[in-house]
């Protein structure tokens, strides 16, 4: 038995022998042990070394030991399902002939499926992730915040998405796609009502719903109106649904900017055509590169090219030649094609439009996020924009003046709907609390304990009254808040799906 070695003998006096590859200790004075180590010679998982690649070193109870990893063919299935969904492959990538030659080189015993057996896989993977989520929906402990919109394809099909907002039984903040499914012409408010309260049915939540957030659209706003009646009359919103219906602030900070874009400056006119004159052929592009150098600029930095349906994109055009501002003067002197370099003048004025951009621009991206944004982000940025406003109307420069005086009438319209819901949002923030609302609301109307502070506070305590019953009961809770202005129907924009 070359396998084991001889232990020195102790003080019991009985003789020990040792395997040596796995050190497994004997007692050879027993006829029992000496099968035991007969069956251990050919059982032994450190004995067969011949292809060390198969053993894994495990540990177990602060101990080493090796051991013989196990293919399992249907976990390689679930990875390869997991693969196709995450990357957005094909069914048919199971049946390429290279990707079956790799998976039969790493290993002989794995099965390849068919497209169908793989389509299958992804169905059921669906099934049960559904049952996942549903089953986190139910034993979530509050309301459910839900957000939708609408797109149409290439081909004109459309569709419709609904995401859930909503606190686990862990406390943690979850945000899950309950569906992106097809959505058939026409798109009604009729329509659009309908398929969201069958959707609310299918995952068991019609219950359970406290806002809806949607873009500012006259067929959405016609389907809130009449999916809230429907819950309402099931009895299951909160204060009657005076907080059902949510506007997208990222779409209302849009149409505010949009509105005061509208009549373009010449100022934005030249650094447009200067952008595209630099961009328009590769010797332009060396020649201003020759200037960026020479002016000690950064040219990875790079010039931006505006889309006109993206007002955020004519502020980071704005920004990136503000920063090339010498290197298009040197250019102007270096290349007399170059016929839309700006005057001192301009250029000055084009800092103006750039800082008076650049908060709505910053507002826009904290909008955008995908995960962390929460309520109580909103109204502070909300806030600060309006302010930015008014100051800017105030201004000395026509131009801006005028810009600002359109961006707050068609902020007007949407303030009293920002305003509650999100300031009663900001009073769960510790760092801001229910005297940050007053301090606000103070800035905005000129007074402390103003009207619209106290109908803050007053909607607040119902909500704590009607949380703290646990059911809900009907109060007739006032949303609309008195604005600076005089009143003004909402904006009642085409559907732009």
């Amino acid at each position: 038995m070359n396998q084991f070695e001889k232990l020195p003998v102790g003080a019991d006096q009985e003789l020990k022998v040792k395997c040596k590859e796995c050190g497994v200790v004997y007692m050879a004075n027993s006829n029992n042990e000496i099968r035991s180590m007969r069956r251990h010679m050919q059982s032994c998982v450190c004995r067969d070394t011949r292809n060390v690649g198969q053993l894994l070193i495990s540990q177990d109870k602060g101990t080493l030991a090796l051991s013989a990893k196990r293919f399992d063919a249907e976990h390689s299935r679930e990875l390869i399902t997991t693969a196709i969904i995450l990357h957005d492959l094909p069914f048919s990538f199971v049946e390429y002939e290279a990707v079956r030659a790799t998976y039969q080189y790493l290993h002989p015993e794995i099965t390849l499926v068919t497209r169908n057996t793989l389509k299958a896989d992804v169905q059921t993977m669906f099934s049960r992730e559904k049952a996942r989520i549903k089953s986190m929906l139910d034993l979530s402990p509050g309301r459910i915040c839900l957000t939708s919109d609408l797109w149409t394809s290439i081909v004109a099909d459309g569709y419709l998405s609904l995401t859930a907002h909503f606190i686990d039984k862990d406390w943690v903040l979850q945000k899950r796609i309950l569906n992106f499914c097809f959505m058939p012409s026409p798109h009604t408010g009729i329509a659009l009502s309908e398929k969201f309260y069958a959707l609310l049915c299918e995952w068991g939540i019609e219950y359970k719903v406290f806002t809806l957030t949607l873009d500012n659209v006259s067929a959405n706003d016609v389907s809130v109106d009449l999916l809230k009646n429907q819950l309402v009359e099931n009895n299951a919103l909160i204060s009657d649904g005076s907080f059902f219906h949510i506007r997208c602030c990222a779409r209302v900070l849009n149409l505010v900017v949009e509105e005061g874009l509208k009549d373009i400056d010449s100022v934005v006119k030249k650094i447009r055509e200067s952008v595209k004159y630099v961009r328009g052929s590769q010797i332009r592009k060396k020649k201003f590169l020759e200037c960026v150098n020479l002016m000690g600029l950064d040219s990875k930095r790079g010039l931006r090219q505006d889309v006109p349906t993206r007002w955020s994109s004519t502020f980071l055009m704005l920004d990136s030649v503000l920063y090339y501002r010498r290197a298009f003067c040197h250019l102007e002197l270096s290349d007399f094609n170059y016929k839309d370099c700006l005057d001192l003048y301009e250029w000055e004025k084009a800092e103006k439009i750039c800082e008076f951009l650049e908060p709505f621009y910053n507002i826009t991206c904290v909008f955008s996020g995908a995960k962390y944004p929460t309520a109580n982000l909103y109204f502070p940025t909300v806030y600060t924009c309006y302010l930015s406003l008014k100051s800017s109307e105030r201004s000395e420069d026509a131009y801006l003046s005028a810009m600002a005086k359109a961006m707050l009438t068609k902020f007007e319209k949407y303030w009293k709907d920002l305003s509650l819901i999100l300031a009663i949002a900001i009073v769960f923030d510790p760092r801001y609390k229910l005297n940050f609302v007053d301090y606000a609301y103070g800035n905005v109307y000129g007074m402390k304990g103003s009207p619209q502070f106290l109908e803050v506070k007053r909607n607040l305590d119902l909500l704590f009254t009607e949380y703290s019953r646990g059911k809900v009961f009907t109060t007739n809770v006032v949303t609309s808040l008195p604005t600076p202005i005089a009143h003004k129907s909402f904006y009642r924009g085409k559907p732009k799906y």
